[in-house]
């Protein structure tokens, strides 16, 4: 997948989903391969650019899963789709078995939380497999990611990270081209530093890379709201963060309301030109 958006003016629109029992915002509804792929069809004719398909959850406090029980739940619904549509596929794991799996079923990027970093081959396999991939920041794992994190500046500590992280994806063999980063938003930060990482994204997007903005929502929405309690509550301030994000230079913002954020980002690059 290029770089380029395929809307000038607006990041793409990743669409999220999880075909997982128990993610924070829509666990168990598209378990069935059927239901998990007219789900994808539907963020399609929602406008998303790509489709990230996930079978493990990454909330706070979630529980490991096996590669043989990720790669039964993600393979037959990438494959479901890739024989609806021809777009973007992108796998949301941690393993490089999975997406080896995945890549196979069709998927075309490996979205992995760790950065490649999970397992000693990561970076290889990776390479091998020559799909988009992108690099995100968490600190620590998701079961003890939100107990008390702290940095000295978190901005300078992430960018660093993946500059790093980067650099070591490249020297295995990635191309450079296929390397995108994702600041993490929620993966071992609080509010505070949720904030500031979108308010500097700049200082990810300077250093060349075309940069992943997900914030869709998350509990740093409820932080900010306090009525926003369940997930399905947050569409206003995800719509609020994608748009920042955007404004800010990020590439793709991965969202679960498709319809809303494509229009929500149509808007403000109508308002843009017109300035």
């Amino acid at each position: 997948m290029a770089h380029e958006s395929q809307t000038p003016g607006r990041p793409q629109v990743m669409g999220i989903v999880n075909v997982t029992p128990d993610s924070f915002s829509d666990g168990g509804r598209w378990i069935s391969v059927e239901a998990a792929v007219d789900q994808a069809m539907r963020l399609v004719a929602d406008g998303a650019d790509v489709l990230d398909i996930g079978g493990e959850s990454t909330r706070p406090g979630a529980e490991p899963v096996g590669a043989a029980e990720e790669i039964e739940r993600v393979a037959p619904v990438i494959a479901g789709v890739r024989a609806r549509w021809g777009g973007a596929i992108s796998i949301d794991t941690m393993k490089p078995g999975v997406a080896r799996a995945a890549v196979a079923a069709g998927a075309t990027m490996w979205n992995d939380v760790t950065a490649l970093s999970h397992a000693p081959d990561s970076a290889a396999v990776a390479a091998e497999l020559g799909c988009d991939v992108v690099l995100m920041h968490m600190k620590g794992e998701p079961r003890t990611m939100q107990a008390d994190p702290r940095y000295d500046d978190v901005v300078v500590e992430v960018r660093d990270y993946l500059r790093g992280r980067a650099a070591a994806a490249m020297a295995a063999g990635v191309a450079r081209e296929r390397v995108w980063l994702d600041p993490g938003i929620g993966f071992g930060k609080t509010l505070a530093h949720n904030l500031a990482l979108t308010a500097r994204l700049r200082a990810l997007v300077d250093l060349g890379f075309p940069v992943l903005y997900a914030a869709s929502r998350k509990r740093t929405i409820q932080a900010i709201d306090a009525t926003a309690v369940a997930a399905t509550d947050r569409l206003g301030g995800s719509l609020a963060l994608a748009l920042e994000g955007a404004r800010r230079g990020a590439r793709m913002v991965r969202v679960h309301d498709v319809r809303e954020t494509v229009q929500a980002l149509k808007v403000q690059t109508a308002v843009t030109a017109a300035d």
